[in-house]
């Protein structure tokens, strides 16, 4: 095995504290783990396994994800950091037990800096497996005493984040007869799809898992299909949810959208700065994600407690109150509400963090 720590490189250009790539020949480990912020405790962020296609686009994902699970974090009131992790490889050929348990060293080697959690191509199975060489591990299996699929309380979240955009925009805190698209009905989707046909709310999906498609018509007949994304988001929709990886806000998207509010549980949705500005020059009302998406996060945190979903859920709730004060704020401001979200994190960094440097005896 290998540690490279770049970290005084990228920190000087990114504000991150640390990076740490990881690499073991032997299972094909590739990995890069970043931690954006310890000023309000060990940094939290899931584990991606996923097909980079270069080592460049893996660590421009991972420094983009974990600076926006800092903010999640702070956003949430939680006293976690931001960090996140990248395992570059296909996760249908390329995990395998070594691999996994190699990676958790590396993980182990940080001392609780960084506490790893499921994300896109892990599952609370590869956390266990993990947690054979690892203390820091959230988002295990029930039977372990962990929280199980964060994607539950993810997309309950999203879920709130999207009725307090609603009453923003509408006047009531509901997606009832209200036309939403998702992209994306995977892990996340699948559940707020749910929620949107309990609350009775008129859906249609998109998704390049045809299987993921098949599975939510199965479930719910009343579904609308789409093809493509592009045919998704030209219809006369009233919210829009991205629910896949992230840029999903590009250049194109935004000049197509015809829903007058953006709520979904993909991260890092703004392909690139100023998206925002043109969202709201346009009058669409963006939830910031990190706002409303951070019910997994809240779930997986609880962990570190003794997990009870109940007490979880209650949190995550919270989420509704949270994004209808941004909205609130951003429109007072006459900001963005992703300036709004990025303002209240970081005056929670810099104020509670501050505290770190007064000194405590051992406890």
């Amino acid at each position: 095995m290998a540690n490279h720590q770049p970290g005084g490189v990228f920190s000087r250009r990114t504000g991150h504290e640390q990076v740490v790539y990881c690499t073991d020949e032997a299972s094909g480990l590739r990995a890069i783990i970043a931690i954006y912020s310890t000023a309000l405790g060990p940094s939290l962020g899931g584990t991606r396994f996923y097909p980079y296609d270069s080592e460049d686009e893996a660590l421009v994902d991972v420094l983009n994800l974990s600076r926006s699970m800092a903010y999640k974090a702070a956003l949430a009131g939680l006293d976690l950091g931001g960090g996140k992790a990248v395992i570059i490889g296909d996760p249908q050929r390329d995990k395998s037990e070594a691999l996994l348990r190699a990676y958790g060293r590396f993980v182990q080697s940080l001392g609780g800096r960084y506490l790893t959690a499921c994300d896109v191509g892990t599952y609370s199975e590869d956390m266990d497996i993990i947690a054979r060489e690892c203390d820091f591990v959230t988002g295990r299996t029930v039977a372990h005493g962990g929280a199980g699929d964060s994607s539950v309380l993810t997309a309950f979240g999203v879920f709130q984040g999207m009725r307090a955009a609603a009453e923003h925009v509408w006047g009531a805190p509901t997606v009832r007869d209200r036309r939403v698209g998702v992209a994306g009905v995977g892990k996340v989707g699948r559940h707020l799809v749910q929620h949107l046909i309990e609350d009775g709310a008129s859906v249609v999906v998109t998704d390049v898992n045809l299987a993921a498609v098949e599975a939510i018509r199965a479930r719910f007949p009343e579904v609308d299909v789409v093809d493509t994304v592009d045919d998704l988001v030209r219809l006369p929709l009233d919210i829009y949810a991205p629910c896949a990886l992230g840029g999903a806000l590009d250049d194109e998207v935004t000049e197509v959208l015809r829903a007058k509010v953006i709520c979904g549980g993909a991260n890092n949705q703004l392909a690139h700065d100023g998206i925002e500005k043109v969202l709201a020059d346009r009058g669409i009302v963006y939830a910031p994600d990190y706002c409303v998406n951070s019910g997994g996060l809240i779930q997986v945190a609880d962990e570190l407690e003794g997990f009870s979903f109940e007490r979880a859920k209650a949190r995550a709730t919270k989420i509704y109150d949270v994004t209808r004060e941004v909205l609130e704020h951003a429109a007072q401001d006459g900001v963005p509400p992703s300036v709004s979200a990025d303002r209240w994190a970081e005056r929670r960094m810099t104020e509670v963090g501050r505290l770190r440097s007064v000194w405590m005896p051992p406890r």
